[in-house]
């Protein structure tokens, strides 16, 4: 199964990828972390991300795509992959379906995982972690036990990511709503859409999405 995971920030659909890719034994994909590892081993394609990089500028989608064809021209993708968060806007869906062409190969399935606005803004706005062992933590949903001590470590200082403000979660979210809308009814029409309903929390989301996976494979 070749499967592509969508959601917005704070969904939760990193931690699901890394979940089913363990349940199928076939690899969950970053496309960041597939840029950062081409980058890192000098290869051409990873040169050239570097360039565009440097002079400040988006990697093109057909670099993107390439790191990607790379990735999963590897032996542990023959069964299957998980792409997270990959493709964003319909024009990447269009790089991404040419190249697997290329290769034979075709998606089977999208999932994409649904949480209303108001819980992606507390879930990311709401995030702070220990700043001594890394431990994350959330004031609305998984506070510490004892107020200002980690319960890792016992830690006493926390830190907020800068980009988790309530104002900028708020245009991450609406960036995202705007670039995936075409793409969600893309991934309709061609009968390869599931919602997953992405609220509770992980072990939860995780069984419903086995039981989907299972009544749609």
């Amino acid at each position: 199964m070749n499967i592509i995971f969508l959601g917005a920030p704070g969904s939760g659909k990193g931690t699901q990828a890394t979940m089913l890719s363990s349940e199928l034994k076939i690899p969950a994909i970053s496309t960041g972390e597939a840029l950062r590892r081409e980058v890192e081993q000098q290869s051409d394609i990873g040169k050239l991300a570097k360039s565009y990089m440097e002079s400040g500028k988006l990697v093109p989608d057909e670099v993107v795509v390439g790191i990607i064809k790379n990735r999963i021209a590897k032996d542990d993708c023959q069964n299957g992959f998980i792409l997270d968060g990959f493709p964003r806007n319909v024009s990447q869906a269009e790089t991404l379906d040419s190249m697997l062409v290329s290769l034979g190969k075709k998606i089977d399935r999208v999932f994409n995982f649904e949480v209303g606005e108001e819980i992606l803004i507390k879930r990311i706005s709401g995030r702070f972690s220990c700043k001594n062992c890394g431990a994350v933590y959330n004031r609305y949903f998984k506070p510490a036990k004892k107020e200002g001590i980690c319960d890792n470590c016992g830690g006493v200082q926390f830190e907020n990511r800068k980009d988790d403000n309530e104002e900028t979660v708020k245009n991450r979210l609406k960036v995202y709503h705007n670039s995936t809308f075409s793409l969600i009814e893309l991934y309709q029409k061609k009968n390869l859409l599931v919602s997953i309903p992405a609220i509770e929390s992980p072990p939860l989301v995780f069984e419903i999405l086995i039981k989907t996976f299972q009544n749609n494979s």
